[in-house]
């Protein structure tokens, strides 16, 4: 099993900036794609963003030149920097990984961009 723990969502006004992060215990061995993904209210979830184990990074063209996913295979952890944040960027934001044919989520953390 993976255990996955996000931290850092928050308040934040547009235009601002946070931080996620994403780290991951248990059994983190051959672990391919990491990434994020988003759910705002009354919508489905979303993929955000993921980075592969060669650090190629795909984005949703939503975020494209905002949002930047990096990983530290080291610290078996995932972090998204969020920059120039907008009101429709608000969600609940869920860690992903790709282990294998398994996959596996965090529990979420809130991210509210306030006008």
């Amino acid at each position: 099993q993976v255990q996955l723990v996000e931290s850092g969502g928050g308040l934040v006004q547009a235009g601002g900036s946070l931080r996620l992060s994403c780290a991951a215990s248990g059994s983190i061995y051959s672990i391919s794609h990491m990434g994020w993904y988003r759910q705002a209210p009354g919508k489905q979830r979303e993929l955000v963003g993921i980075i592969t184990s060669g650090d190629k990074t795909i984005y949703a063209d939503s975020v494209k030149g905002r949002f930047t996913i990096s990983r530290d295979n080291a610290k078996n952890t995932v972090s998204l920097q969020m920059n120039s944040l907008q009101r429709e960027d608000t969600g609940v934001y869920y860690c992903n990984i790709l282990r294998g044919r398994d996959v596996y989520w965090g529990q979420g953390t809130q991210v509210t961009v306030s006008s």
